[in-house]
């Protein structure tokens, strides 16, 4: 598990960054690999810790304390420490289907678990994971396998965010007859049009499904499931179904003037600006260049926002954000490995800093009007001030508006970064499905198996509007599951 005395000896350092001024150019991913031997050295600061928190997957207090996938961290950095890449890749693989998104998107649950960082900087997984993967493409080990035997059965995947793919990947393996089913005219749901192009580039799906049609899955774009084809159809000629749709529904902010013309979700938004980005000729964009951006929503998806509407050239950013200033450091009831809430300035903020010199985020702020001209348009945001105390009876937080407080922004496009709400009811109508109280599809606890016979599911539709990792994982279980139906045994793991 690295060099016994490698955290002793190594500090942490992580991949170099473009400077923010610089990379705000353009739409490109903006880290610099590091040289050879300095990744080494990183991956030798895997302590041999015994209990490896990092690959646990674990739920403490309500949050995912290390991998969900369950890699295999510890043994990945030990054989990057000794140069043995191509195992390293074996050992990865097992696991995680696309370590090529993961190490780019995910907010890494394994380094806030790593026992290094538990009295020093944790080990940079994250890092050594994209290091590992891109060694592969590099070097002709993540070439197509088809199956060499089929089994004859057919499965419809409806969805191609990571969920989908997932399952995709492991059913093929497996022999079964794939087909994806997409809306979009891409693959990728989420990764595609949900993430913009600095954080991922498209280049990188478009390679890895790519690599999936040559090993024998059928992509069909441009259909829309419970719309274009209706379910008696899908199962009239699949014998099982997965619903992949993700959770797709924007939670919206009903007050008043929210009919501006300005005013815009988040998703809407990211979705239209790649597209333009893919393909300049799409005129059909959302454009920040020269006006007042207000982004509401503190989480990735309001940063996204923040990061892109810079690079169009916006003239101020402003991102409010509901909840309280979190500390820079845990808290006493906030204790190793639980994931830190702690305040992350992610590559927006660091942008909006160096643009604007000053943090964007305004805390413990919330809409309360939309304020447009008589044309319609919007022109500013109304705001206030919340202040946040506990409830006696139930402990929980309660939050009220401060009195006088109120203050206004200019705006000419408002972004809502509110996260969803869950599944959209065209599909679940289509297919009959039972939802539960928070409109995700219903199943029995750890099941993927839907009310519907021989329909299945998984990802954000599954378990609610999620991480990367959860959606590979609820993939790849659900495949198992399928798999055993299908078979009645399954050698997938």
């Amino acid at each position: 598990m690295g060099k016994p005395t490698g955290f002793l000896e190594y500090e942490r350092k992580g991949n170099a960054e473009t400077p923010p001024l610089e990379r705000i150019k353009d739409f490109h991913e903006f880290h610099v690999p590091m040289p050879e031997e300095e990744r080494r050295r990183q991956a030798a600061r895997c302590m041999d810790c015994g209990v490896p928190f990092c690959q646990s997957g674990m739920m403490i207090g309500g949050m995912a304390s290390g991998c969900p996938l369950n890699n295999m961290c510890p043994e990945w950095n030990d054989l990057i420490y000794v140069g043995n890449y191509k195992e390293a890749l074996g050992r990865l693989l097992k696991t995680n289907n696309f370590p090529e998104f993961t190490s780019r998107v995910c907010p890494a649950p394994c380094e806030a678990a790593c026992t290094c960082g538990l009295n020093d900087e944790p080990v940079c997984i994250k890092e050594n994971e994209h290091a590992i993967i891109e060694y592969g493409y590099e070097n002709g080990q993540m070439e197509a396998k088809p199956p060499k035997v089929r089994t004859g059965k057919k499965v419809a995947v409806v969805g191609s965010g990571p969920a989908g793919l997932a399952a995709a990947d492991q059913l093929n393996k497996r022999g079964h007859n794939v087909t994806v089913f997409e809306r979009s005219d891409r693959p990728g749901g989420l990764l595609m049009y949900g993430i913009p192009n600095m954080k991922l580039e498209k280049s990188v799906i478009e390679r890895t499904v790519s690599r999936l049609m040559k090993e024998g899955i059928v992509f069909k774009t441009g259909v829309n499931v419970g719309v274009d084809v209706k379910a008696e159809n899908l199962l009239a000629e699949f014998d099982r179904v997965i619903l992949t749709c993700g959770s797709s529904h924007p939670r919206d902010i009903k007050v008043t003037g929210r009919e501006a013309d300005g005013v815009y979700f988040a998703v809407d938004y990211l979705t239209r600006v790649t597209k333009h980005v893919l393909d300049p000729q799409f005129s059909d964009y959302i454009d920040a260049k020269g006006k007042h951006v207000v982004v509401i929503g503190g989480g990735d998806t309001g940063n996204d926002c923040v990061g892109s509407s810079i690079r169009q050239g916006a003239k101020s950013v402003v991102q409010l954000e509901m909840m309280p200033k979190p500390p820079a450091e845990r808290t006493e009831d906030n204790p190793w490995p639980e994931w830190p809430k702690v305040q992350k300035t992610d590559y927006g903020q660091q942008e909006a800093i160096a643009v604007f010199g000053s943090d964007p985020r305004l805390y413990e702020t919330t809409v309360k009007e939309f304020v447009k001209d008589k044309n319609g348009k919007l022109t500013k945001v109304r705001a206030v001030k919340l202040a946040w105390e506990k409830e006696e009876e139930t402990g929980r937080m309660k939050m009220s508006e401060v009195p006088g407080s109120e203050f206004e922004l200019d705006a000419d496009l408002v972004l809502i970064a509110a996260g969803f709400l869950g599944t959209q009811a065209y599909v679940a109508d289509d297919f009959a499905l039972k939802l539960n109280a928070r409109t995700n599809v219903d199943t029995k606890p750890g099941q993927y198996k839907t009310s519907a016979d021989r329909v299945f599911t998984a990802g954000d539709m599954h378990r609610g509007q999620s991480l990367v990792v959860w959606a590979i994982r609820e993939g790849r279980e659900a495949a198992r599951q399928v798999d055993e139906d299908l078979m009645g045994y399954s050698n997938l793991n």
